[in-house]
């Protein structure tokens, strides 16, 4: 099988189910910004980091498939008009958002208390930690129009949501790993 198709050389694509919509779709917007933080995350985990992380962050990727998936889905192709499945799509479960907050909640136990904005920076690894971040983001501002326009399965925009709340934390975690500064903001007072 070749990479390229030639079928999408007039500005159009098709979603799972064959549905073609144009490249600048929200739907496509959506997906397209998952498949981009699942880069960035591949970037952390090629990181010298430990193997705990990197482990969750092949996970992350894994579910970030399961997203994209679900986001590129047209809904009108994905089940029969008896309701029953057309297509076969993975899910995301609760239990793959609580694994997020169980992660976070193990970081956190051994951080200082946040009291102030931190700055991103300090570490180059960091530093992707927090382009991640702002990516998911991105993803989930995406993916909450799509939701408003065409809802889907409501778990995928909290692991979303969690998941930007995961790279956060695992930023501090990993200034406070490689000894780098985490610098606070606070705002200067007018003179």
């Amino acid at each position: 099988m070749k990479v390229y198709t030639k079928t999408g050389d007039k500005g159009t694509t098709a979603l799972f189910g064959g549905t073609r919509v144009p490249k600048h779709h929200i739907r496509i917007e959506s997906y397209g910004t998952i498949d981009e933080l699942n880069s960035y995350i591949g970037l952390i985990r090629d990181q010298n980091i430990d193997q705990l992380y990197k482990n969750t962050l092949m996970d992350i990727q894994d579910k970030l498939f399961t997203v994209g998936a679900i986001l590129a889905t047209d809904p009108e192709k994905a089940t029969l008009k008896n309701g029953e499945q057309r297509l076969k799509i993975p899910k995301i479960s609760n239990e793959d958002i609580e694994k997020l907050e169980k992660e976070m909640d193990q970081m956190e136990d051994s951080l200082p208390p946040m009291t102030h904005f931190v700055l991103p920076g300090g570490h180059q690894t960091v530093s992707f930690c927090h382009i991640a971040r702002t990516v998911c983001r991105r993803a989930e501002r995406i993916a909450s129009h799509l939701n408003e326009l065409e809802p889907f399965q409501p778990e995928t925009l909290m692991y979303i949501n969690r998941l930007s709340d995961y790279l956060f934390v695992l930023a501090r975690k990993l200034s406070n790993d490689l000894k780098a500064e985490e610098i606070k903001w606070i705002p200067k007072k007018d003179s």
